[in-house]
């Protein structure tokens, strides 16, 4: 996975960028964070999300629920997808748009259909994608290249 595939908004001391995360709520150490930190906390955050829909959805608690959800696909379609670099990323950039697309219509389906099973997948599926994010960063910085 090539850290050019996040970048989108993320360039000129990431003032933009720093700002949508900040905008969905991922605000504890954004100003100080690198890209690579950046994305890395919204995995932090869509996880802590899905588990706190799932929580909420086992006990029956509708409204925090929902919350819940519509944080995580907040996370997703604000903050993973929106800073994709289509141009830079090519082929690995146009994936994780169709997972995050896919992610998204899972979200909204668990939501209507209190289905517990297709939020363990999303979980699965973005925990996944983060560990390989986070394994790329531990990568290149050990080569120096981080940015």
């Amino acid at each position: 996975m090539n850290m050019a595939i996040y970048g989108k908004g993320m360039r000129k001391g990431m003032g933009k960028g720093a700002g949508a995360y900040a905008r969905i709520g991922v605000e504890n150490g954004v100003m100080a964070a690198d890209s690579h930190a950046l994305i890395a906390m919204l995995f932090d955050a869509a996880d802590s999300a899905i588990r706190s829909a799932k929580v909420h959805m086992s006990a029956g608690n509708i409204p925090a629920k929902g919350e819940a959800i519509s944080r995580a696909i907040d996370i997703v379609n604000r903050g993973l997808l929106a800073v994709l670099d289509r141009e830079r990323g090519g082929e690995v950039a146009e994936n994780l748009a169709r997972i995050y697309d896919y992610i998204i219509r899972e979200l909204r389906r668990a939501n209507l259909k209190n289905d517990l099973d297709a939020l363990g997948t999303v979980e699965t599926v973005l925990g996944n994608i983060g560990a390989a994010w986070r394994e790329l960063g531990r990568s290149e910085q050990g080569m120096g290249n981080v940015g």
